[in-house]
């Protein structure tokens, strides 16, 4: 009797296991929205992730926190906006330990899911960072870079020496291989906790390129043995520059005054959107490491489908933000125009009916949306941590909006030119706001540096302990009463490029004014009540930290 009630309690437990779905997330990095088929790019060749947004619901106007790397990728495994988590590359601090235990991975994990990471991680998690090693060892399954993977990740990252392939795309879609299928071959560089995946519990796999950004696409070499999409493809094409494209030398006017967005220095990687020639080339290389991306796309859904798991596996796909490529003569992040925090949003859901499926939905949503809707999925409780919120019901065709207002902001003010700024937006108009830049110039460093032989890279990057107040005051002033010296207006349902500032045309003077209101609210939300949960992180405190 105690042996047949064992086995139904087992078998019941196993059942509702089985419920719960699988979950895998896909994050690309540095794509803008319109770089595949089914975001209106009549170039790229993108047809699986167009089966995907077919399949499922594809969002028109998602939008990250802040546009750029590290505190957009914590803000997607926290929900919470860069203001709340503290975390950046100018901010001299790593996640606690306590705010990672709130993580959607770790939230997940209590919940009975097997995770698994592959690919690149742009967030520092710990006491000491990069070096701390808990997030590595927080999932089931890692096999990931800490920091830029290069399109040869084997030239930076040891963990990937014994993959059979030498490219990004193909290096992932091993390490996804591994994760999904017990009969596949073992990479000796992965760190698993178990031998095999158990096939009783539901799991949750992120998978994160460091593809198409331009640490990666700058890196591609055209090698003998590289696949022919890396060498070839699109290279035949008539390739146009972007919309409102304006090359350095023909700039008579600047997008933003010369004092606020010191374009000077700029990082020198972004210098190709300067000439058409070298913006087209690495629009190129942009397109090809989406064709690279989409093919991994295809093989994780004919994978799944061989292991008889693609009806109850969820799968999402967005990117961490955009990028300029010389639109007004800008290039680069780290602004709140829509080219840096327009991103594409995909849910494939294959249980939902028929009739949901192929929808669009232009709803306000954000990145932050992600973490609650992947738990909402699983049947999670979403911690009260989070900031975003729950859109697991547009899958299902309900249209109710999540928010009225979607806010935006960048705080990677540094000596590489760009300005503090935020924004708030309705589907209508946008409101930025632009805070005095005052920081040191990058480009007197850099001649410093070399007239006395220090390491440039050391004399631009290194974080010291003074910056932590620093930054903390870039979170707080505007709170305290900071007075903004230049601002924007755009009518984005007319100017979608946000070419035409209307901010001094008086007959809009009541729009402005409820947004810069609306502003206030928005900000105090983002802040939150409480203090960061972070480490000092500085290259004082860890000096070999990996920063």
């Amino acid at each position: 009797m105690r042996k047949l009630l064992f086995l139904f309690l087992f078998g019941l437990n196993y059942m509702q296991a089985q419920e719960k779905p699988n979950i895998i997330f896909i994050l690309t990095d540095d794509q803008s929205y319109g770089m595949m088929g089914c975001t209106g790019n009549d170039i790229v060749q993108t047809p699986n992730i167009d089966t995907l947004a077919n399949e499922g619901i594809l969002f028109t106007n998602a939008h990250i926190t802040s546009a750029i790397c590290t505190p957009s990728r914590i803000s997607i495994l926290l929900s919470q906006f860069e203001r709340k988590h503290g975390v950046n590359f100018n901010s001299g601090t790593s996640v606690s330990d306590d705010a990672w235990e709130q993580s959607y991975p770790m939230v997940m994990k209590k919940a009975g899911y097997y995770r698994g990471w592959v690919g690149k991680n742009h967030a520092p998690i710990g006491e000491g960072g990069y070096t701390s090693g808990l997030m590595d060892k927080s999932f089931d399954y890692w096999y990931a870079g800490h920091g830029h993977l290069s399109f040869y990740p084997k030239n930076r990252h040891k963990i990937f020496n014994d993959a059979i392939a030498t490219t990004q795309p193909e290096i992932i879609n091993e390490g996804i291989n591994d994760f999904l299928d017990n009969n596949e071959r073992k990479l000796k560089g992965a760190i698993q906790f178990l031998d095999e995946r158990p096939e009783d519990k539901p799991f949750m796999l992120s998978v994160n390129f460091n593809l198409p950004h331009g640490a990666s696409t700058s890196t591609m070499k055209l090698k003998p043995n590289d696949d022919e999409i890396y060498k070839t493809l699109y290279r035949d094409k008539v390739i146009p520059l972007p919309e409102n494209y304006i090359a350095k030398k023909d700039i008579k006017t600047p997008k933003l005054p010369s004092d606020l967005l010191k374009v000077e220095d700029r990082q020198e990687g972004y210098n190709y959107v300067d000439t058409p020639e070298t913006n087209k080339e690495r629009y190129i290389r942009q397109l090809q490491a989406m064709t690279g991306i989409d093919r991994l796309v295809g093989n994780l859904r004919t994978k799944l489908k061989d292991l008889k798991i693609d009806k109850n596996t969820i799968i999402i796909f967005t990117s961490d933000h955009g990028l300029f490529m010389g639109e007004q003569g800008l290039g680069g992040k780290s602004l709140c125009y829509e080219k840096t925090t327009h991103v594409p949003l995909i849910v494939l859901d294959p249980r939902v009916k028929r009739k949901h499926k192929g929808l669009k939905s232009d709803a306000l949503v954000q990145s932050i949306d992600i973490a609650p809707t992947m738990l909402s999925f699983g049947g999670i409780n979403i911690p009260k941590e989070f900031q975003g919120k729950d859109i697991s019901h547009f899958i299902k065709g309900d249209k109710k909006e999540v928010r009225d207002f979607v806010f935006t902001e960048n705080l990677w003010s540094t000596q590489f030119g760009n300005p503090r700024c935020e924004s708030v937006q309705n589907k209508e108009w946008k409101y930025i706001r632009y805070y005095k830049n005052n920081n040191f110039s990058a480009s007197k460093k850099k001649a410093v540096a070399k007239e006395l032989g220090i390491n440039v890279n050391k004399m631009l990057y290194a974080v010291h302990d003074p910056d932590i107040g620093v930054y903390r005051d870039y979170v707080e002033s505007p709170l305290q009463g900071e007075q903004p010296v230049y601002e924007e207006l755009y009518h984005l349902k007319s100017d979608s490029n946000e070419f035409y500032n209307l901010v001094d045309n008086t007959k809009h003077k009541q729009i402005l004014e409820g947004l810069r209101k609306t502003w206030k609210e928005e900000i105090i939300k983002a802040r939150g009540t409480e203090i960061p949960k972070v480490f000092r992180y500085t290259n004082d405190s860890h000096p070999k930290g990996g920063h």
